[in-house]
């Protein structure tokens, strides 16, 4: 890049940053991040879209949560205990306000629980096993399951199990949706829709001696090059959504960092087995073959991936790291083309914009066994309704899971019956629903496994849909923050960073 052309950018990127901080100030103690993805409500009950819930756990403590080592530690709840049979869950909560100082009781737990649950919620999966929830006093909850549900204890730090407080939600959703009351780290300050939102420190927050920070803003900037300006300036201290191209420069530079932290993440080609020609086995299983999944890990994100060996993400517990078999081979590729009676089939790829390369890139692999494979590129909303709607034949999108566990990813993926048809690709085999629903029953760890590599094996040799690889984090950061990073499930460590310089 030329000086003048870097110029001109750093100061386009002041310009943005002034235009959108207009009448907000904040300490120099503040953590600023420039993000691409919107806020639309601040209700952790209200959304699942990925502009809310890295929001979420910053205003709503959960009763439990992960630790800096992955392991399930107290939050609200200072401790717990379950059952001997599985069915019933203790919880002890601990001392603790909300934002407006009122106290945090096992009636707003109830409630909190009880709205995830309800068809309001955006996400009621994570609560699902509870069959009632009860309190036992003011600072004692039980949960009561349908049936033993091993995941139960790490759904409770997912982010819109965050605790809400009664009094300001109820007969006031509207309101609270975007002035809230709040349980966590922080409040909110000002919230300016599609511009930004500004935190500041809840001064009740239960954890001592956090948040270590005034407070955050997250700038809404759509413009990646533009997000990258500011952090290379010094008006943000992070950043979101770094093209792959550059992450190496800032990760060389003296006053950038871009560590690459681990996600759940797993980008895969969606294979729609209601329609022919996926609806043959045979045929997903050349389409898999057929695809150098090395060569387009490495072409999309520039060697920051892992390939993807099987249908679940790498990053979560039980997950089969010895299986491997979807090698690249097009000659037994080809070979499966000519036993399944369809040596040149001829299918369509939908694609949004951000997974083009990809998409290019398997069309052209396709095409050298045979498959002929057009692209028909739409906006996000034409493609979510043609996922969801079944009018597809192959798409490549990617999902995440929200806890260590794997049960959510089974369900959300690779079930038949749990109602999004294995991610909308209608894959449905009765074995691997049996298998997810053993697996998230047992208490047994070993047995846990043994199911979830099994659901491993079958799904992936059946081609439910093609893995591709597992990437990760392409976020940036400025040296004048330490403490901060996005954890594998998406959540910020936001309470913990510090500035140092």
């Amino acid at each position: 890049m030329s000086k003048i052309r870097h110029t001109l950018f750093v100061y386009a990127a002041s310009v943005a940053l002034a235009m959108l901080t207009t009448g907000t100030a904040w300490s120099q103690d503040t953590i600023r991040i420039a993000t691409p993805y919107p806020v639309t409500t601040l209700d952790p009950a209200g959304s699942a879209a990925g502009g809310n819930i890295d929001k979420f756990p910053q205003l709503y403590s959960t009763l439990l949560r992960y630790d800096d080592d992955g392991n399930l530690a107290p939050a609200l709840a200072e401790s717990w205990e379950v059952s001997d049979d599985g069915m019933k869950i203790t919880l002890q909560l601990r001392e603790a306000g909300f934002s407006d100082g009122s106290p945090i009781t096992a009636d707003d737990v109830v409630f909190s629980l009880q709205r995830t649950q309800s068809d309001q919620s955006a996400y009621p999966a994570p609560v699902a096993s509870i069959d009632a929830v009860t309190a036992e006093d003011e600072h004692t909850v039980v949960l009561e399951l349908k049936h033993p549900h091993a995941p139960i204890l790490a759904n409770l730090t997912i982010y819109n199990t965050g605790i809400v407080s009664r009094a300001a939600v109820e007969g006031n959703d509207d309101a609270f949706a975007s002035d809230p009351v709040t349980s966590g780290p922080y409040t909110v300050k000002k919230w300016a829709p599609n511009d930004r939102l500004v935190l500041e420190a809840n001064p009740h927050y239960w954890r001592e001696g956090y948040p270590r920070n005034d407070g955050a803003v997250f700038i809404e900037v759509g413009s990646a090059n533009t997000r990258i300006d500011m952090l290379v300036a010094g008006k943000v201290d992070a950043v979101r959504s770094v093209p792959w191209t550059r992450i190496d420069k800032l990760a060389d530079r003296d006053d950038t960092r871009a560590p690459l932290n681990p996600t759940t993440l797993i980008y895969e080609t969606l294979l729609n087995h209601d329609r022919a020609p996926f609806d043959n086995e045979k045929v997903r299983r050349a389409a898999a073959l057929a695809l150098n999944r090395a060569a387009i890990a490495n072409a999309v994100t520039f060697g920051h991936s892992e390939v993807a060996n099987t249908t679940l993400t790498n990053a979560i517990e039980f997950h089969n790291n010895d299986f491997d078999e979807l090698q690249y081979d097009p000659d037994q590729a080809r070979q499966l083309l000519q036993e399944a009676g369809a040596e040149n089939p001829q299918v369509t790829i939908i694609t949004t914009q951000p997974e083009k390369k990809a998409v290019t890139l398997i069309q052209a692999q396709w095409a050298e066994v045979g498959i002929d494979a057009s692209i028909d590129q739409v906006d996000t909303g034409n493609w979510w309704k043609r996922l969801m709607g079944g009018d597809y034949d192959a798409t490549v999108n990617w999902f995440l899971n929200e806890t260590r566990d794997p049960d959510l990813a089974t369900r959300w993926a690779l079930c038949g019956e749990c109602g999004n048809r294995s991610y909308y690709t209608n894959y449905n085999n009765e074995q691997v629903n049996e298998l997810i629903d053993k697996a998230a029953r047992a208490q047994d760890v070993d047995q846990r496994e043994q199911y979830y590599h099994e659901i491993q094996r079958i799904s992936t040799h059946e081609v439910s849909q093609i893995p591709l690889y597992y990437p990760a984090h392409n976020i940036a950061y400025s040296t004048r923050i330490e403490g901060l990073k996005m954890t594998p499930y998406v959540q910020w460590t936001l309470e913990s960073a510090e500035v140092v310089e």
